[in-house]
């Protein structure tokens, strides 16, 4: 099939798709839940989601390419996504590769949008609005649960990094009832002043750290981020690292886990 992309112009795609490279994480994840995982035969570094996404043999890192794999691996689609993976994406298109980036949602209900669309390309309509329905359902029921939370939420990307109006989880929060303490801010995401976050009156501190699999070692580093503050004794809580920052159908999951210990947080601090 033709599908014209507004950026690499007019696409030749396979109609049904059997060999499929998924070099992002949100997209892996989204193609086992569509019950579409026996078609994938590679992955980037970073698609740890669900379990059998490790099986498959890695293709990428975010956006360094084996291009020897990848050509043994004889893909009829890569699916990248838009953003960091830009070049990589032009540089698949270039190579003669059948690619399609799908877009990096600017809200939670982008999630679904992309859903729809791996459903069109690999033929799986109903199953993908089956899925977005009950995603939609669970997200619906979230709405208003944090209302008039003032939050502050970091990310550790090897320093600090917060969100303006413009991130993904800054629209989450809106929906939650949830203020972003610095949706003031226009940008998606930057290096806060770490000194004038008190100033902004959080009732919550939010951390997403590095993920590791030793939990109390990822606790244990935000207690000591937060001696190292001064913040200690105000209410927070940690995710247990690229959770609220993921993009695929889980972020549903994890997004009711955490605005549950939000709430808990707050109401009974430590």
């Amino acid at each position: 099939m033709k599908v014209r992309h507004d950026a690499l112009g007019v696409l030749e795609l396979p109609d049904d798709p059997r060999r499929i490279v998924s070099l992002a994480p949100n997209v892996t994840e989204a193609l086992f839940a569509l019950g579409a995982g026996e078609r994938l035969v590679g992955r980037s570094a970073f698609c740890w989601r669900p379990d059998a996404a490790a099986r498959l043999p890695v293709v990428s890192s975010y956006t360094k390419i084996r291009w020897e794999l990848l050509h043994e691996l004889r893909p009829d689609l890569v699916f990248t996504t838009t953003a960091v993976q830009g070049e990589t994406t032009r540089a698949l298109h270039e190579r003669g590769y059948p690619v399609w980036p799908l877009p990096l949602p600017n809200s939670p209900w982008g999630i679904l949008e992309n859903l729809a669309t791996l459903g069109a390309f690999l033929g799986l309509a109903e199953a993908a609005a089956e899925l977005a329905g009950a995603l939609a359902a669970r997200y619906g029921a979230l709405a208003g649960r944090l209302r008039g939370l003032r939050v502050y939420l970091e990310y550790d990307l090897g320093g600090p990094i917060t969100i303006g109006r413009a991130a993904f989880m800054s629209a989450a929060l809106a929906h939650l009832g949830a203020v972003n303490v610095f949706g003031d801010r226009p940008e998606a995401y930057f290096e806060p002043e770490i000194g004038a976050v008190l100033e902004r009156a959080p009732d919550l501190l939010v951390f997403e750290p590095k993920r590791i699999q030793n939990r109390e070692a990822q606790l244990r580093a935000v207690e000591q981020k937060l001696e190292a503050r001064g913040w200690r004794g105000r209410p927070w809580v940690a995710t247990r690292g690229d959770e609220l920052a993921h993009f695929g159908p889980g972020f549903f999951g994890y997004l009711e886990t955490w605005a549950e210990a939000m709430v808990k947080a707050v109401e009974e601090p430590a």
